[in-house]
């Protein structure tokens, strides 16, 4: 309050947004020797020059972006200077919007100065956005040493308080609007009699109301009318770029009504990262559920059977102690023949987002011996990689957003940039995953046995993609 007080009394020698005297400046431009690019390491100057130089802002708020996206630490002094005599609020909000979030002095007392004195609206409201989850994540540090520390001690009821306070930090570091009772999982529910086969339908990374996405959508109908499903799963990022602002969004009828509701069946979705931008959005999506014949998401995550399978819906932005706990509880507990866990985050990828640190240090421990499958999205593309603990990966991210080519590696069993969903169907014996592109090739197919707990292979739709052969058996 007291910092407040003294940006308010004192006087601003200059506001942002308003131009001075810039010599050698066109619309921002600068030569290669302008005093500026001094702030940079040699090996980004250019880079500061072409932002300097470019007289287009949308192109000078790119390169801006790109410079605060991956160079930070290196760039910061730089575009705080290019920040204080910026024109252009275009500029300034990419400035702000990325380098924003990075945590440095400097930084918080441009944000501070900029959310005070900014002469454009939507810049200031950003820069007070930015400073708030910096602050808030530093309150959220402390917390997580004490979670730390009642791990040390092995003391389980401190871990869980502490879990489902964490959980309520989740949301307020992030600056969403998801009440905490939205986040408690319902009790476990049954879709169809365990005795009775399943089919399935899994995809992820669609909601762009784009053409690829209703191509996407247009096959699955075409699938289920030859091979119905019983029941369908998102892997989230259901709706680009930040979710839905309310259970009202014009956009749930173009998006999700008129796209899946053809299917005549029910779709339980789970939260990508894309789903957790609008402060209202993962509520929104919540709520949708009392509204929709086809949307289901009872809570943040959650867990049902149908047939042999139990499922485990996941909510991978931010794994909670509270969520694993409850998941390797739900887990232990199962008498299914089948579990499958599904969520947005992979935890290995050969995609554009690679292996997930965090994800293989806190979520694969509670996996490990206790779960069949992970699913996952965000990755566009569609993978298998090998098992690891008895667990299988696959990614199923190719339901409608601008593809990204995977590089397979080692762990790769198969990987394809192609837009397609996913198909899994399980019995007492078998629970097989296949691969299906828009012109319903059958681009690879995978069979998990239960009675000997080996892996065996079918045959993919092609011969330059055959699923893979000598696979691992599972451990």
């Amino acid at each position: 309050m007291l910092l407040l007080a003294l940006h308010l009394f004192a006087p601003a020698p200059f506001a942002y947004g308003q131009t001075g005297p810039q010599p050698g400046n066109r619309a921002g431009g600068a030569s290669i020797s302008d005093p500026r690019l001094d702030k940079l390491p040699p090996a980004l100057r250019e880079r500061g020059a072409a932002l300097l130089n470019q007289k287009n802002e949308n192109e000078r708020a790119r390169i801006a972006a790109d410079l605060a996206r991956a160079e930070q630490s290196a760039a910061m002094e730089f575009l705080l200077s290019v920040f204080e005599t910026e024109p252009s609020a275009t500029v300034r909000y990419a400035i702000v919007n990325r380098l924003g979030r990075y945590s440095h002095p400097q930084v918080r007392q441009m944000l501070e100065r900029c959310a005070l004195s900014d002469k454009d609206d939507r810049v200031a409201i950003l820069a007070l956005e930015r400073l708030r989850a910096q602050r808030a994540e530093d309150l959220f540090q402390l917390l997580e040493q004490r979670l730390e520390q009642a791990h040390k001690n092995g003391d389980e009821k401190q871990i869980r308080l502490l879990g489902k306070e964490q959980e309520r930090w989740i949301s307020l570091v992030k600056g969403t609007m998801l009440p905490t009772f939205m986040q408690i999982p319902p009790p476990l529910f049954s879709l169809k009699a365990a005795d009775r086969p399943i089919r399935v339908l899994a995809f992820g990374d669609f909601g762009t109301g784009s053409a690829q996405q209703k191509q996407v959508a247009a096959a699955m109908l075409q699938y289920h009318r030859k091979e119905p499903f019983d029941f369908a799963i998102t892997l989230g990022d259901n709706f680009y770029n930040d979710g839905m602002e309310s259970p009202n969004d014009p956009r749930w009828e173009t998006w999700w009504d008129e796209l899946y509701n053809p299917l005549g069946i029910k779709v339980y979705a789970t939260l990508g990262n894309h789903d957790w931008g609008y402060s209202n959005s993962p509520a929104a999506e919540i709520l949708y559920s009392q509204k929709s014949p086809s949307w289901r998401m009872p809570a943040a995550y959650y867990t049902f059977t149908a047939g042999p399978v139990q499922f485990f819906a996941l909510d991978t932005n931010e794994m909670s102690e509270a969520q694993l706990l409850w998941l390797r509880d739900e887990l232990d507990s199962s008498r299914a023949t089948w579990k499958v866990v599904y969520g947005h985050h992979p935890i290995y990828s050969a995609g554009a987002h690679e292996d997930n640190p965090k994800m293989i240090k806190r979520l694969l421990p509670v996996l490990k011996g206790r779960a069949d499958v992970f699913i996952a999205g965000h990755d566009h593309d569609l993978q298998h990689l090998k098992p690891e603990g008895g667990v299988h990966f696959f990614v199923s991210g190719g339901g409608g957003a601008s593809l990204r080519q995977p590089r397979p590696g080692p762990r790769s069993l198969f990987a394809k940039g192609v837009h397609g969903f996913a198909v899994m169907e399980a019995d007492a014996r078998q629970l097989k995953v296949t691969f299906v592109d828009v012109n319903l090739n059958k681009l690879y197919e995978y069979i998990l046995n239960k009675q000997d707990r080996s892996t065996t292979t079918g045959q993919s739709g092609s011969a330059s993609h055959t699923a893979c052969s000598g696979c691992a058996n599972r451990k």
